[in-house]
Parts: C-alpha cells; structure tokens; sequence
C-alpha cells in the first residue's frame, strides 16, 4: 500500500485529505495521513472571529483526531523540518508538553507521495519590533492568544472609575484580515456589557487602522473599498492610509514620518508569505513570497512526487501574476491535486490547474457585509452588498464544512452551529 502525506490541516489541506480518504483510502489503495502541529482545525478566515471571541473552537473547530478516526485516515500530531526528496521521507520534531518533557520523539515518515499545505505566515518584512511588540493572527494559538489579553484589558477598563478610559488598538493592515477584526473588536466592545462588564461599550474603544497603501482592501476594487472604509466610518474606527511603519515598541507603533501611534494593543496583519522553514530547507525553488514553485500539475520543481497546495503554493498564472492567497484558491488547489494523485493510482494523465476567481467577501460583523462576484459568462464582476453578500459569505464556509464532513455530516455541524448561535453565549468569556 503506498503512503501519502500531507503536511498541514488547513482549509486546503483538511478538504485534500477529506477526499482521498474517501477515494483511494476507502478502496485500500493508500494510507493517508495528516501532519500538523495543532490538534484543531478553524477555517483560516474565521480566525479573526475567534481573536474577537465571537466563535469558540470547540464548537465551530473540527479535531483531527476525531476526524481521522471517523474517515480512516492518519493524524501525527508534528512539525516538519526536513524533507529528503532523495529518500523520500519527513522529519518532524520532538514535541514538549507544557513542562517541556518530551510528548512524542522526533519521528521520520516514509511518503510515496507528499502534499504540503503548510499555508501562510505574516510577513512583517523584518521591521523592528514588529515581532516583540505585537500579535499576529495566522494560527488558532494566536487567536487564542489575542483573544486573552483583548478580555484582560476590558476587564481592566471596566474596573475604571473614570468612563472616559479607552481601550486603544491599533491594527496595521487594512486587508480583509484588519478591517474585519476592527468591525469585531467593535461588535465585541458592546457584548460585554451584557457578560458581566456593565461599564463597557464601544463608545470606550478606539480602534485604528494603518494602511501602508493608498486604500485599504488592496485587492479589491475600489468601490468595495470605499463601501467598507464608509462602514467603518460609522462604527468610529479611524483609517489611516498611506502610513507606513518603521518600528514597533512596547505600546506603540511609529510610523516613517515618526509619528507615534498608542495603544493598549497592537495588532499585525498587512502582508503573507509562506513559513520560513520553507525557505531554510534550501531544497525548493520559491518565489518572493517565499512560495514553492510549482508546475501546471501542482507538482513541486523540485520532484513530481511533491505537491504543493495553498498559501504556500506558488503557481504562476499565463499572465505572469500569482495565484492569490485565498480560501477559495486553498479549494480549488485541493480538487485539483486530489484528482492528480487518484490518476496517478489509475495510470491517467494528470490535469492542469486553472484558478477561477469568483470574487471576494468582507464580512464587518455585523454591520456589513460587501464584496463582488465574477460573472464567468460575461467576463464582469458584479459589486454585492448587505443581505446577499451576508448570504455568498456563509456560503463559502458552508461548502467548507461539507468538503470535511460530506454532506450529511456537514449539515448537521451546520445545525448544531445554528443551535449553538442562538442557546450559546454570545461572546466566549475564557
């Protein structure tokens, strides 16, 4: 039986090895398995939500664990740090427990075929203090993280006497990551009131936003920039575009002009490339970005044996841009290289990937929701606003779910998310 390896849970690489547990694994032609360092799964665009504490991860997570067992696929619990293309095998680090006792040793697997799907990290392109000062949102401990010491300051804050203290966050990054967390963060301000910190409400948060750009949401058009940068108007948050900052200290970023921005929290989030164990490796060719390049295939210059899907896949587009760093391009890379590797098993040629872009969503909590579709008929994007976009952007996570769960399960993940919305807490207190 031959061994397929996936490196990484996120959406690509969960809904890669949901497939081939199904396919190849089911028909007892290979044994799957999932490498990753954390024991949960959250769609990667949801981590926003769970940093705001509007979304728990033992309700809207899935383990790997348990879904390993349930599809019959593999799950080691890891970190890779080498790959011998040569051998073909992985090696992952020892991982210590929280008295930094060895849990499990370092471990080598053999592969006959290998998929990374590592996705992608911050990239703070290597401004000082960057990394010291402030937290980042690129894994569910990070999220995690943020969301304690968010709770800690306004529990802080509503000790105060004084009602004209502010909570002062600064965010740099006005992509969908930044902008939708700020819309949270403001939703987030006005739940506590309701769990236990009466004092609290928006009106005692102060929320920016820095933009090193000339608008937020880059890669959008620019109406859907400008609807979101009017929504965020209303809420009080204060965009700053065309700041850029040179260097970060404890409780306060500085911009080129040496301006000094405050804050009780700093957030950073402009800008992604791949790990950067990637690129310490020295056995890929990457790009800038620090992706590995790829074939039409998805297949890794370096051996057809390799796969590379996601963030961290650098596939060059017939008119020399990059294939975006997306959910929906996490998908389609999954479907794509999923059905290479069951060809593979039948002896059929392999299949060239093609990204479709069918548009993009920013969700501002409750407030707004805008974004555009890509008419793939007439070659046009279509600009959506309010309770349609609100109803494409579930969509998305909707199919999510059943790539993971299939259709049945999947339903009934989404009911029980249902139930929980409404019987649950609004806002997860710890």
């Amino acid at each position: 039986m031959q061994e397929i390896i996936v490196v990484g849970g996120g959406a690509g690489g969960l809904e890669l090895v949901s497939k081939l547990s199904r396919t190849l694994g089911k028909a007892g032609e290979a044994r799957i398995t999932l490498v990753d360092l954390s024991r949960t799964h959250v769609w990667k665009p949801l981590l926003h939500e769970v940093a705001a504490g509007v979304i728990d991860k033992n309700s809207d997570g899935v383990d790997y664990g348990i879904h390993a067992v349930r599809l019959g696929y593999q799950f080691q619990l890891g970190t890779m740090n080498h790959i011998d293309h040569l051998q073909k095998t992985i090696h992952l680090d020892a991982i210590l427990d929280d008295d930094n006792e060895v849990l499990l040793k370092e471990r080598t697997l053999k592969y006959d075929y290998l998929v990374l799907a590592v996705g992608s990290v911050s990239n703070d392109f290597g401004t000082p203090g960057i990394a010291q000062h402030s937290y980042f949102l690129d894994s569910l401990l990070q999220a995690e993280r943020f969301h304690k010491s968010l709770l800690n300051q306004l529990l802080k804050l509503n000790q105060q006497a004084d009602n004209s203290s502010q909570l002062k966050i600064a965010i740099v990054g006005g992509g969908a990551t930044g902008t939708e967390l700020a819309a949270e963060l403001h939703h987030v301000a006005n739940l506590a009131k309701s769990y236990g910190m009466p004092d609290m409400s928006s009106a005692r948060l102060s929320i920016s936003i820095l933009e090193a750009g000339p608008s937020i949401l880059p890669a959008l058009p620019q109406r859907i920039a400008h609807s979101a940068r009017s929504a965020l108007a209303k809420l009080g948050v204060e965009v700053l575009e065309n700041t850029r900052v040179s260097s970060a200290e404890k409780g306060v970023f500085i911009t080129t002009e040496q301006k000094r921005i405050e804050a009780d929290l700093l957030v950073w989030a402009a800008g992604v490339k791949a790990p950067d164990f990637i690129q310490k490796m020295g056995i890929f060719e990457t790009n800038r970005a620090q992706q590995v390049l790829v074939n039409e295939f998805l297949q890794s210059t370096l051996s057809p044996d390799i796969y590379v899907i996601g963030d961290c896949c650098g596939f060059k587009q017939a008119d020399g841009s990059w294939v975006p760093p997306r959910a929906q391009s996490a998908h389609q890379m999954a479907s794509t290289a999923a059905n290479n590797l069951i060809n593979s098993f039948k002896n059929k040629p392999l299949k060239g990937y093609h990204y479709v872009d069918y548009g993009s969503l920013v969700h501002l909590s409750k407030y707004s929701t805008v974004g555009s579709l890509m008419g793939s008929l007439m070659n046009s994007s279509m600009f959506i606003e309010g309770r349609l976009a609100r109803l494409v952007y579930v969509s998305l996570y909707n199919m999510h779910q059943f790539s993971v769960h299939g259709w049945f399960k999947g339903f009934l993940v989404l009911l029980s998310r249902k139930v929980s919305n409404i019987v649950g807490s609004k806002l997860k207190l710890h």
